[in-house]
């Protein structure tokens, strides 16, 4: 077993193994993503409140769920690479920080289009926005962090303490709208009993959210090659990769 995660985890085996896998992970989260798309902009039937404005939930939902997700696989990977000091760890929590970073952003921003037809508000400091903020926050203090130490190892290790210290933070997010009174609508799908949301506005909502979930993928991959290339480039198998 060892053996199995120490070749699994040799920075030269990642980079050739993540070459292989962007192409399927790319064309798979183009497939979802259009069909997402397809099934929620032209056949989920209006909303009977709502209207037409629903329809970024298909955008924001999953971008939320996504910031919550990568931030979850980014303070993981942090840890591992704290205690058993494992590179490849370090270059998948470096990797994904702004991304994450990104879908935090986006989750916000489609939030806002949302609340403002039926808050009638842009922003209200609202348990769960006022948390997502302070997520998208930490995501900028980790990559801070790992831009401003020139030694690798030691930003590493910096980032991943942030990160784990604000691994908190996503309990809150997911319970706001339990522990606190709150604008913002409770949970339609990740609940014990049925979801109420009508099947016809679920099918394209998870479509997204999976399309979203190979969209990380293929980019954490894209950005782990390029980091393992700078991390690795005085390697005699870089030297050689450069030279074919």
């Amino acid at each position: 077993m060892c053996a199995f995660l120490h070749k699994h985890s040799s920075p030269k085996y990642f980079y050739l193994l993540a070459g292989r896998l962007i192409p399927w992970f790319g064309w798979t989260c183009l497939a979802f993503m259009l069909a997402g798309l397809y099934y929620g902009l032209f056949e989920a039937p209006p909303d009977y409140q709502q209207g037409q404005s629903y329809r970024i939930m298909f955008v924001h939902v999953p971008a939320a769920w996504m910031s919550m997700f990568i931030y979850m696989v980014m303070a993981i990977a942090g840890g591992i690479g704290l205690v058993w000091r494992i590179k490849l760890a370090d270059v998948i929590a470096a990797s994904s920080a702004p991304i994450g970073a990104s879908f935090t952003f986006l989750a916000l921003a489609t939030g806002a289009l949302w609340g403002k037809p039926m808050w009638g508000a842009w922003w209200v400091w609202d348990a769960r926005l006022t948390s997502e903020l302070i997520l998208l926050f930490l995501y900028l203090g980790v990559i801070a962090l790992n831009s401003a130490i020139d030694d690798k190892r030691t930003a590493a290790r910096a980032s991943a303490v942030l990160a784990l210290v604000g691994v908190v933070n996503i309990p809150i997010i997911h319970y706001s709208v339990e522990w606190w009174n709150t604008l913002h609508q409770g949970s339609t799908i990740t609940k014990l009993s049925a979801p109420s949301i009508h099947i016809s506005m679920l099918i394209p909502l998870l479509l997204m959210a999976v399309a979203f979930k190979l969209y990380y993928v293929l980019v954490v991959l894209k950005q782990a090659r390029c980091e393992v290339l700078e991390r690795e480039r005085n390697t005699s198998w870089v030297q050689e990769l450069s030279k074919n």
